[in-house]
């Protein structure tokens, strides 16, 4: 198979006030600051072509009415790796986004959870999120914590939602001494080997539309 032939598809999952404002505050795009270098970096390997890219608020992902307008028509068929990557809410959602392909035959090759929230019931009231905790399927799962030496408001925000503590299930799970919004540090500043989650993906992919 050719590399012309090859596809993968690659979601970007903002959690609250990121793609469209949340109870008046954003939106503020923190997911778009992470997936900008990315894209560059697949158009630089010339991936560009072969690899879609999708930027999607956490609303826009739950229910099946949803999943069947917005992503499924980015999917070219079923053996297609796809790779989803979900900051606060939209890991959350995400997560269940790979559960749900995966029974829907897809393959879902990464996720990566960047300082998930979604397990308060202030927050699953007021989002449109799954209340149910996740169940993610996927080949390879990457969970980043934020854990900041200096806390700020989006900290503070996120401990309101509660954070879904993953320990033990993840391949990768880890902390980085950043704020809970800077989406783009979580997934591009290096872990404890010298790569990112974002490097991870990139080779990812690259391999796989390289063979």
């Amino acid at each position: 198979m050719s590399l012309h032939d090859r596809r993968a598809v690659a979601l970007f999952i903002g959690g609250a006030g990121d793609k469209k404002p949340y109870y008046l505050a954003g939106p503020y795009r923190n997911m778009a600051y992470a997936q900008a270098p990315f894209d560059r970096r697949i158009a630089q390997a010339g991936l560009s072509g072969a690899c879609r890219s999708l930027y999607l608020g956490y609303h826009e992902v739950h229910g099946a009415a949803a999943i069947e307008r917005l992503i499924l028509p980015a999917i070219p068929d079923k053996a297609t790796p796809i790779y989803i990557v979900g900051h606060s809410l939209g890991a959350w959602s995400g997560a269940h986004l790979s559960q749900r392909l995966t029974e829907w035959g897809y393959r879902v090759e990464m996720l990566v959870t960047l300082d998930p929230v979604g397990s308060g019931l202030l927050v699953r009231l007021g989002s449109r999120i799954a209340y149910r905790r996740p169940a993610p399927r996927c080949h390879c799962w990457i969970n980043v914590r934020a854990e900041p030496g200096r806390s700020n408001a989006s900290d503070l925000v996120a401990q309101l939602g509660r954070k879904w503590h993953v320990a033990g299930a993840p391949d990768i799970d880890e902390a980085l001494d950043t704020n809970h919004a800077n989406a783009w540090a979580l997934f591009c500043k290096p872990l404890h080997d010298g790569r990112s989650a974002a490097d991870c993906m990139f080779e990812s992919i690259a391999g796989r539309l390289h063979g």
